[in-house]
């Protein structure tokens, strides 16, 4: 058992060393800053799907995205307590080597020019989309696998991560500013793969993973605030602009309070447990956010965003009481922090809303703004159902995507 154990640390230190050896000559030979002169990284010489944002509010807005994705997503996992410490070291050190593999691939595909990476806020907050993605991917295999593992799928998860994203904000000009695809749906069906193919047969479940104590929970209410204060910034990085209103900082509030209630609603009547636990109310919190990141710039009315964050606060409580045990037991997936409820499906379901606001998009609804949201709409290349129809078509393709990839880091 010592001798497994060195030979596990070792492994460990050796891949560190030979990946962070790798990504520093990568960035000594392509990437650079961005020019001062131009707004951002993606001027119009660069093939960037992201959009030219004021520069006044880069700073605070990658801020918000980093801090949500060291601290969020790191503390949502401690409420395992039997890997609850060593979960947040491992979302430590996938953050880390995520955000430098991130910065080089989506470089290639979206910040290079002339043979070298330009590097600003935005390819920043883009590569932190990208590494809470993979966090989630991790959050359904967290217990069965080694830091070195996690890396060897982090290098995988990032690399599929980028090709899905540069397909559909590139080459199919689809609107996810929030990740509800790119994002959400991608990880947690990259993570549950990844989980299908390394089935163990007496995994404890879940619930026989936390200990009976406070401090998991402490954890999540710490976790849940930074979700509340931080995700809203999250969901808007992308849509910033010189005088719009934020619609998607008030369309993902106005989802996180109903998606919360409707946790005290449904929760009781499933669970004989007397008071909510916290990590019912974080995922119910995650359901709420992940729904509208499609939908959240877009024209979902406040009493709409109501209406989905509801519905998706319903999503947690009846899969875990209902979906999970059939997903365990038949098709032999352990999801060990729940990513299919709290990710996967309110994910799509934000896909599908996003969808149907496409459709029924107008220049009259929109005015100025569809040129921010739909820009091919507006300048005529499509109409709004064309470009419905591309959104839906976005929601196999990254289904695919996951799947096959998932099964390969598997």
């Amino acid at each position: 058992m010592p001798e497994h154990t060195t030979a596990s640390r070792l492994q460990l230190s050796g891949l560190c060393f030979l990946l962070q050896i790798l990504t520093i000559i990568l960035f000594a030979v392509f990437v650079r800053y961005s020019p001062e002169s131009s707004p951002g990284p993606c001027s119009q010489q660069l093939n960037c799907s992201w959009r030219n944002q004021d520069s006044g509010f880069q700073h605070p807005r990658f801020r918000d995205v980093h801090l949500q994705a060291l601290l969020g997503f790191g503390l949502l996992v401690a409420f395992l307590g039997r890997y609850g410490p060593g979960s947040v070291a491992i979302s430590i050190l996938v953050v880390a080597f995520a955000i430098q593999w991130a910065v080089l691939i989506q470089g290639f595909s979206y910040f290079f020019l002339n043979g070298k990476i330009y590097v600003g806020a935005q390819s920043m907050v883009s590569a932190d989309f990208c590494t809470a993605a993979i966090l989630i991917s991790t959050g359904a295999v967290l217990g069965r696998v080694n830091p070195v593992q996690m890396l060897l799928l982090t290098l995988l998860g990032v690399t599929l991560f980028t090709l899905n994203e540069y397909i559909l904000l590139s080459l199919m000009g689809v609107s996810d500013s929030g990740g509800s695809l790119t994002v959400h749906t991608f990880g947690a069906y990259f993570g549950l793969m990844v989980s299908r193919i390394l089935h163990q047969p007496h995994m404890d479940k879940r619930k026989e993973q936390q200990d009976a104590g406070h401090q998991p929970d402490v954890f999540a209410v710490v976790g849940t605030i930074y979700l509340w204060i931080f995700w809203p910034s999250f969901t808007s990085a992308t849509t910033v602009h010189d005088n719009a209103e934020p619609w998607a900082v008030l369309n993902t509030y106005f989802s996180l309070v109903a998606s919360t209630l409707a946790t005290f609603v449904l929760s009781p009547v499933l669970y004989e447990e007397s008071t909510l636990r916290m990590v019912q109310i974080q995922d119910a919190t995650l359901a709420g956010v992940a729904v509208m990141g499609m939908a959240g710039e877009m024209l979902v009315t406040p009493f709409g965003a109501l209406i989905v964050g509801f519905l998706s606060g319903l999503i947690p409580p009846l899969g875990f009481r209902f979906l999970t045990p059939v997903l365990c037991s038949r098709l032999k997936i352990q999801d060990t922090c729940g990513v299919h409820n709290v990710h996967g499906l309110p994910g799509i379901l934000g896909a599908l809303l996003g969808m149907l606001l496409t459709a029924l998009a107008t220049a009259d609804a929109y005015g100025g703004r569809l040129e921010l949201v739909f820009p091919l709409v507006a300048q005529g290349s499509r109409t709004a159902t064309d470009q419905a129809l591309c959104q839906l078509c976005a929601l196999p393709v990254t289904l695919l995507l996951a799947t096959l990839g998932g099964s390969l880091a598997g």
